[in-house]
């Protein structure tokens, strides 16, 4: 939710500095991180027995129908933006071409009417095309190797993420054809990062409980802008993000929040990858309307809302019976992963 708001605000106050959630993008660094915990739970004990097909099958069943429905949406966005002021003007073979790059995870910075960004008609796929390439890093080689070797591969990437954030000023990058490589930075460290926690058995028993933990997640990514302020997100991602998942895995919880806890997981992934058309529409809003901030606010407010409960009925009508439906076209030998692995 968080990051939807980011994105909404994004257009509204361009200035990040000047946005109470300016440092929203760290949500996709703590994305990562809790990954590579999540996928070391749920495979280190079983990936050979499963094999490597067989996982990344399952990781393709988790991610891509998520994928097409977030392409789709964003070609329709493309052309029924209700606010635009003009349609596009996209040859049908550059748009074909751009269609099936996103629905195939392709990297394709080629629209400038949506910013270039690697996935124009779903810019948050960015992020998923480097959850695929750590999937495909951990399949290889990274499941293999034991925790000396992980601890030194944290640590080179952890320096490349210095050079990174030292070189970029910010640790905002990956989304756009400049700053390609930024995001292998980030996907590297965060994602090994998570799994060298899991690894290592790193686990603070806590009451910190749901409540306490959000509180603070939100207090980086709602922090404020600093001087050296590159210095201040290199940290929170080589620190204080990993140490949150160290808090988060002894943690204890209350039925209640275990309830809330399902519930945020399950629609968090749906709700990242069907939103960004909707912001589109926002930012055509606020270029034709010139809307007051009272009137702006309430329309990010109310939209979240409806983003959230779209969320849940993509969950339930096309995202869980297709993934089941998948899921049983496999092989019935085959052990199959928690609906909520790598989520």
């Amino acid at each position: 939710m968080v990051v939807v708001i980011f994105h909404f605000m994004e257009f509204a106050v361009p200035d990040y500095s000047k946005s109470f959630v300016g440092h929203g993008f760290l949500a996709v660094d703590f994305f990562f991180c809790l990954s590579g915990f999540v996928i070391g739970y749920a495979y280190d004990d079983r990936i050979r027995e499963l094999g490597i097909a067989a996982f990344l099958k399952s990781r393709l069943i988790r991610l891509h129908p998520m994928v097409v429905l977030g392409s789709i949406l964003g070609l329709l966005a493309l052309f029924l933006d209700p606010f635009a002021r003009h349609l596009p003007v996209i040859g049908a073979g550059k748009l074909s071409l751009v269609f099936f790059a996103s629905v195939l995870v392709i990297p394709l910075p080629i629209l400038p009417e949506r910013l270039l960004n690697l996935f124009s008609l779903n810019a948050p796929s960015w992020s998923l095309f480097w959850e695929y390439v750590a999937s495909v890093a951990y399949a290889v080689f990274l499941y293999r190797i034991g925790r000396r070797s992980l601890l030194l591969f944290t640590a080179l990437a952890a320096a490349a993420l210095c050079m990174t954030a030292y070189r970029a000023g910010s640790l905002m990058g990956g989304w756009g054809g400049p700053t390609f490589f930024d995001g292998a930075a980030r996907v590297a460290y965060s994602f090994a990062a998570g799994l060298l926690v899991y690894r290592s058995k790193w686990m603070f028993k806590t009451r910190l409980g749901f409540a306490g933990l959000s509180v603070l997640l939100l207090a980086a990514l709602m922090m404020p802008y600093f001087k050296w302020n590159w210095l201040v997100e290199l940290l929170i991602v080589l620190f204080y993000l990993p140490f949150l998942v160290v808090l988060g895995a002894g943690t204890t919880l209350t039925k209640r929040s275990e309830d809330l806890c399902t519930f945020s997981g399950n629609i968090s992934y749906p709700l990242y990858m069907i939103h960004y058309a909707v912001i589109w529409a926002f930012a055509s809003y606020l270029s034709s309307r010139k809307p007051g901030t009272l009137e702006w606010s309430l329309v990010v407010a109310t939209s979240v809302v409806l983003l959230v409960g779209l969320a849940y009925v993509v969950l339930i009508l096309y995202d869980l019976p297709l993934r089941r439906y998948l899921g049983s076209k496999r092989s019935p030998v085959v052990p199959q992963p928690s609906q909520y692995s790598g989520g």
